[in-house]
This record gives C-alpha cells, structure tokens and sequence, in this order.
C-alpha cells in the first residue's frame, strides 16, 4: 500500500510530476484541487468567492481525509493544504510527504506564463507577483518542511527533465521508513 502526497506553493510542479511518477508506478493519481471541483460541481475561485477561505479550508480538510484514506495513489495537494489545520500532520501520519521545493525565481517564471489560469495572481504585475510569491512563501514555507522528502522541483520543464525527476523521486522515497498508519478507532 503506497500513499504520496506532494506539497509545495502553486506552480511547483505537483500535478506534473504527480501524474508521471503514478504512471510510472502504477499507482493512481489525484489532484486534490480537482477531486474538490468535481465534488463540488463548482471551481475552486468559486467556492472561494461563496464560502470565504474558511469554508473551503473546511471543505479541503474533509476531502483531504477522505483521499487519505485510498490506496496505492499519488495525491497532489493545493499550495494551502499543509498550512492549515492539522493537515500536514495528517499527512504525514497515513502516507509519504513531498516538497516540491522551487526557487522563487523559477515559481515567477511559470505563474507568470499560467497566470490567467490562476485566480489567486490572476491581474497581478510583474513587481506584485513576485512580492506575492515571497510573501507567501515565507509564510508557508515552515508547513512544507515538515515534509517527509524534500525535493527539487525545478527541472519538470520537459520530458526528459520530467521523466530523470521520476526517477529520482522514486529513489528518494526508497530511502525514507514506511509511513506508519494511524489506527483509527
């Protein structure tokens, strides 16, 4: 029974790396954000906009449980996720955790490029979109490295690049003890 979460700010390259590394495991891949959407028949800047953070944190929080609990699977959390309840504790409690560490240079480059399709820095110039990242990341950053695994998240730019990472990924979680499951009552 295998059970990965990635974790890392937006643009790191969880659903990318996600999706190849359950490929090539044979595992099955989730992204949490979308797992939310179709649940909720609603988009995640939607049910923003008409439960306020807090009510999507909740529902986060519930939907994060219940993905917890499947197996053999590669979970991909939000950018928020682990920052908020007990969420990466739990995490880190049923599964593997992973860090997609990337420099804030790098996050820029790529949500400057997909920022329309990103609500949160949608509208934001240069200058405050790179303010919003650090800021951001300073805050979130003490979240992520309670991760099991840190991991360079930099080099998914192709599929060389994407498919070498896989790889390294896959002897990094080699090396880590199991996760131990949380018996519940």
């Amino acid at each position: 029974m295998r059970r990965i979460f990635l974790i890392g700010y937006m643009g790191s390259g969880k659903t990318t790396l996600g999706q190849a590394f359950a490929r090539a495991l044979g595992l099955e891949f989730i992204d949490l954000d979308w797992y939310i959407e179709e649940r909720y028949h609603r988009s995640i800047a939607d049910i923003f906009a008409e439960r306020g953070e807090e009510g999507f944190r909740s529902i986060e929080r519930s939907l994060l449980h219940e993905v917890g609990e499947f197996e053999d699977v590669v979970i991909a959390t939000g950018g928020g996720t682990p920052c908020f309840f007990d969420n990466i504790d739990y995490m880190n409690s049923v599964g593997q955790t992973v860090f997609l560490d990337v420099s804030p240079a790098v996050l820029f480059r790529r949500l400057k490029v997909a920022k329309a399709k990103r609500p949160l820095v949608a509208g934001k110039s240069d200058a405050e979109l790179q303010e919003f990242i650090r800021t951001a990341l300073d805050r979130r950053l003490p979240f992520y490295r309670k991760a099991a695994c840190p991991f360079n998240g930099e080099e998914l730019e192709s599929r060389k690049q994407i498919a070498a990472s896989v790889a390294r990924l896959k002897e990094a979680l080699e090396q880590l003890p199991p996760a131990e499951e949380v018996r519940r009552p």
